[in-house]
């Protein structure tokens, strides 16, 4: 039986410092094999102490029934800050809290509708870029993805494509961000005081400042055009012209530039990653990816709107899948506020608690066949069982993603149309190798062969 590929585990006792050296190349085969099987597991190291837990109540008192007590770990924002800044991925308490009321009307079910026609067009372009790449030799598709989730992003967002000038220069150098590996700094792994510098890479803090600054340049340009009634109705303008129902406020710009990195970050990285395994996953199976491409061809007629993805379920529950096998969003680290009592272990203030989609969704105590490829398992009582209490590839509670309804309109629908124009096959001298560091994506790329239907 064909499986897809998976990281292997490190042994099950290393050193710290052999711990660090595994976590820096990859945090998933970092990870011990126990993990795929185990309700909780502690890690001790010589500054905190970590606690994976894979027991579906436990995740559900983290994240659900008491999201207060447990705020987000700053392990992560530490390395993402420079770009960041006080963004609402970051934030915890009554600061996160204004933010999301100011951003969720933005991304309610009526919103979804209107951005549909920018989803649609980034798709057809996406479509006609790899018909120019159409040959002999595969294609590298994450970087088709890539381009294509941050074109979505773009054009939903600003309602501009991938192609203007400010676009692509965000794209570019968001590209060489992520290839710094910017969690992977000092103040990760050592507790340090806020005025010890965090030793970032220079490259990390360049590209930073250089994202910044363009996303100031488009937040300023939309400032401009809302206060002279010239700015259009996406998202961007809808974020920024919504008031704090509590106290009348709206985000000011340095605000609205930490908010759009954020969103582009979230809505591009996480989505290109799940749309090039999902694609590498049809071309393993190609019994699933005729099934789509039938669906796709019967549902894509005529003129296309909002209304077809009721009638995309196919390719639904495929996208489904693969974020459940890679789920973009490894690892979620909380911290505890106070003395707490897991699995009759007392927890001290202060200890790391990690909350691991990548396990939880190929936990062998909970879901038949963890590790393969089924999309039909959401029709069965397994599946639907699972999918309520061990599947959160959008975290779960409070803090789920204000995007996933968001993404999961965008996920199917460039699936659908990429496997209506073509067949993928995968590439036999190339099999990817899952890795994750700001999110999962294959160490040396995904290689598929296209050929036109």
């Amino acid at each position: 039986m064909t499986l897809p590929p998976k990281p292997p585990a490190r042994p099950e006792k290393v050193s710290f410092l052999r711990y660090l050296r595994l976590f820096r190349q990859d945090i998933l085969s970092a990870q011990p094999a126990k993990l795929y099987r185990a309700w909780m597991a502690e890690y001790r190291t010589p500054f905190f102490t970590s606690y994976m837990i894979n027991q579906p109540e436990l995740i559900r008192t983290v994240l659900n029934e008491r999201p207060d007590d447990f705020p987000k770990s700053d392990r992560i924002g530490e390395g993402l800050r420079p770009l960041l800044g006080n963004s609402v991925f970051l934030t915890n308490g009554e600061v996160w809290k204004r933010q999301r009321r100011i951003i969720d009307p933005a991304f309610e079910g009526g919103r979804l509708r209107d951005t549909f026609p920018a989803m649609l067009a980034a798709a057809e372009a996406s479509v006609e870029r790899l018909k120019a790449q159409l040959g002999d030799e595969p294609v590298e598709i994450e970087q088709e993805t890539s381009f294509a989730a941050a074109d979505v992003i773009f054009r939903t967002l600003f309602s501009i494509p991938i192609e203007d000038k400010i676009a692509t220069k965000v794209f570019y150098e968001f590209r060489d961000y992520q290839r710094t590996q910017p969690i992977l700094n000092l103040g990760a792994m050592v507790p340090l005081p806020r005025w010890m510098p965090r030793l970032f890479r220079r490259r990390t803090k360049e590209t930073a400042r250089s994202i910044r600054a363009l996303i100031t340049e488009l937040t300023s340009n939309r400032m401009a055009a809302i206060e002279g009634g010239t700015a259009p109705d996406d998202l961007a303008t809808k974020i920024m012209t919504t008031a704090d129902p509590e106290t009348g406020e709206t985000f000011t710009t340095e605000e609205m530039v930490d908010q759009v990195a954020i969103f582009f970050l979230a809505g591009h990285e996480t989505s290109a990653s799940a749309l090039a395994w999902t694609l590498y996953l049809i071309a393993l199976f190609p019994e699933w990816q005729e099934k789509l491409a039938a669906e796709a061809e019967d549902a894509l007629q005529g003129e296309i709107d909002f209304g077809i993805m009721s009638k995309l379920k196919i390719s639904r529950d495929i996208f489904r899948e693969a974020l459940r096998l890679y789920p973009p969003v490894p690892m979620m680290v909380r911290e505890t506020t106070c003395p707490e009592n897991f699995r009759e272990r007392d927890i001290k203030t202060g200890a790391q608690v990690v909350i691991s989609p990548w396990h939880l969704h190929r936990q062998n105590r909970l879901w038949d066949d963890p590790d393969g490829f089924d999309p039909a398992r959401w029709a069965t009582e397994n599946g639907k069982s699972c999918m309520r209490d061990a599947y959160i590839p959008f975290s779960s509670g409070a803090r789920v993603c204000t995007g996933a309804g968001f993404a999961m309109v965008e996920g199917p629908l460039l699936l659908s149309m990429l496997a209506r124009a073509f067949r993928f096959s995968p590439d036999p001298t190339r099999a990817p190798v899952p890795v994750a560091h700001l999110t999962v994506r294959s160490k040396d790329g995904i290689w598929l062969k296209m050929e036109r239907r």
